[in-house]
């Protein structure tokens, strides 16, 4: 089993708000994290996860690496809406969190979540992402909202901090829902029993963040 810590990085920017994801992006979204959440922490007991929104006057983190679900699923609940993404100083935040892990032993990962219009340049993403293939960091963007508009600056990044295969892309139509079509994907596949962790873990995580 994969032993790993994850930072779940959500756009929470005034974006997020559209209803074309269904009741809206950032509820769509929210739905995915939770689901992530909880199959990567039921497919190992030692793996940890952690929360930070991108939005906002500067991106914060929520919740650092931890194995208790209920702290992540109450900051995925809670987050609110403002502003726009700062993608590049949140992936550096991320990484700074999940460098301050408890297990050193874990693989670190950040999961994107982007719904609304990257800012940053091209240029200054795949800087970022150099560096974190250096780190060892493995990354996963989820691509929803505005995927055209985005899609090259995405895909820069993602190039530059993929280091044998651990790094993956994910493009959400409008209209989709963006849990069930991360259930088929590398996002979850990349260990079989985080797949099976996804599927028991769907029902309890709907009802835990909606209490």
């Amino acid at each position: 089993m994969v032993l790993e810590a994850t930072m779940l990085c959500i756009d929470n920017s005034d974006h997020v708000r559209n209803s074309d994801y269904l009741p809206s992006r950032l509820q769509a979204e929210g739905d995915a994290v939770n689901l992530l959440a909880g199959a990567k922490t039921q497919s190992n007991p030692e793996n940890s996860v952690g929360v930070l929104s991108l939005a906002g006057k500067v991106p914060r983190v929520l919740v650092t690496p931890t194995d208790d679900l209920g702290q992540v699923l109450n900051a995925v609940h809670g987050i609110s809406t403002g502003g726009s993404i700062k993608l590049s100083t949140g992936v550096q935040v991320a990484h700074l969190a999940l460098k301050h892990r408890q297990n050193k032993h874990q693989r670190m990962r950040i999961v994107l979540f982007v719904g609304s219009p990257v800012c940053a340049n091209k240029d200054e993403l795949t800087t970022v992402g150099k560096k974190l293939r250096k780190c060892n960091v493995a990354v996963d963007v989820i691509s929803f909202g505005d995927i055209e508009q985005n899609s090259e600056k995405l895909e820069a990044f993602v190039a530059a901090v993929n280091k044998n295969d651990n790094s993956n892309i994910v493009t959400i139509p409008p209209g989709a829902i963006i849990a069930d079509v991360l259930l088929s994907t590398r996002v979850f596949m990349a260990d079989d029993n985080v797949t099976n962790g996804a599927s028991s873990f769907a029902a309890a995580a709907a009802a835990a963040s909606s209490q």
